[in-house]
């Protein structure tokens, strides 16, 4: 079965979160590097953070975003390659984009894969 694509989408509980010390930093990035290590031929695009500021584009005008009463804010994307759903769940379970507390990640299945 060929791969399929799936778009994950990293999502996190609004508000002040606790920035992780130095050492926890350095732990963070060892746990992230050895994941993508071990998942790079699924990885088509890690994605990266997004900034917290954004436009929301309409056909009745362009405001600003992203909307601050939303119960939970996109923080980052990724772009996995799986054989199926259950492998880019795998694969996604073990992200570290989860250790943060309030993190979750949406996967959704690229209709053209």
């Amino acid at each position: 079965m060929p791969n399929r694509k799936y778009l994950c989408i990293h999502r996190r509980s609004p508000g002040e979160q606790q920035k992780p010390s130095p050492a926890q930093m350095q732990e963070m990035q060892a746990v992230f590097n050895r994941w993508k290590e071990k998942y790079k031929a699924n990885i088509v695009d890690i994605g990266s953070p997004l900034k917290p500021a954004g436009k929301v584009v309409t056909t009745s005008g362009v405001t600003d975003g992203p909307f601050t009463e939303a119960k939970e804010i996109v923080g980052g994307y990724m772009l996995v390659s799986a054989e199926s759903f259950e492998r880019a769940i795998e694969i996604t379970r073990e992200s570290p984009a989860l250790m943060m507390p309030g993190a979750s990640v949406e996967i959704r299945e690229l209709a053209g894969s």
